[in-house]
């Protein structure tokens, strides 16, 4: 059941993630957390999302922007090892507090609370006049990049702030997508190199088939949402998202997941 919970849940939010930019780490780690630790969680959906931007790669790589890659997309990988290396010092924390609502016990953890916290300032971005309208200009760029690397490895949430900075710097929607797959993917890459190090104590190698079926299914959403590209508006995709990361943080937050 878990394979195929998770598996449907990549292939989802795959689809949604072609078209704006964000969501496939964003979403699914929190998913991985209702099923597991929050390293081994973040070090899963890591592995799903660098497989499922390699096969998007291949699909449009070529159609990036050089000179956002080298301004934004350097920076990220910086930061994103520092990021990395700060998970696995914070991820053992003890629970923050604890309640019970009609015989059943939550915890918070200090890891989710952070990530719920995230996950409700990215969607906020999104849904808010004033933050839609904000413009980074490509001056901007190294510091998107810290950001959005930094917090990519810290907790799997790169694409909303990556997204915040290209979606503005004149990028067809084309370009867009090409250019933050690449970037995602070299994150992704830097990333999973610090996890890899906690990959065999976490039990990342008991949970290889699920790992490829949650690939697998990513990647059948991700060629899905290549095919419909040039029919569907990004406004619309980014909002339906935004929706989806404050129920999450919610619920994430409250330790319910």
């Amino acid at each position: 059941m878990d394979i195929l919970v998770l598996s449907l849940a990549a292939f989802a939010v795959a689809l949604l993630t072609f078209f704006s930019g964000f969501g496939l780490g964003t979403i699914l780690t929190p998913v991985f957390m209702v099923f597991f630790s929050v390293d081994l969680a973040v070090a899963l959906t890591g592995v799903v999302h660098f497989f499922n931007n390699l096969f998007k790669l291949v699909l449009v790589g070529g159609r990036a922007d050089r000179q956002v890659l080298i301004r934004f997309g350097i920076p990220a990988v910086i930061a994103a090892f520092f990021g990395a290396w700060l998970l696995l010092q914070v991820s053992d924390l003890a629970p923050l507090f604890s309640y019970s609502i009609g015989g059943e016990a939550f915890e918070v953890y200090p890891m989710k609370l952070v990530i719920a916290v995230l996950l409700m300032g990215f969607a906020v971005m999104d849904l808010i006049p004033y933050f839609s309208n904000l413009a980074f200009g490509k001056a901007k760029l190294p510091i998107g990049g810290l950001l959005s690397g930094f917090f990519g490895g810290f907790s799997g949430n790169q694409g909303a702030l990556r997204s915040a900075f290209l979606v503005r710097v004149g990028l067809s929607k084309e370009a867009f997508v090409a250019t933050t797959v690449v970037i995602s993917t070299f994150v992704d890459f830097t990333r999973l190199s610090v996890y890899a190090t906690r990959f065999a104590a976490s039990g990342l190698h008991d949970n290889l088939l699920l790992v490829g079926c949650a690939t697998v299914s990513a990647i059948l959403g991700a060629y899905l949402g290549n095919r419909l590209l040039k029919k569907v508006t990004l406004r619309f995709i980014r909002i339906l998202v935004a929706v989806m990361l404050i129920v999450i943080a919610m619920a994430l937050g409250a330790g319910i997941i």
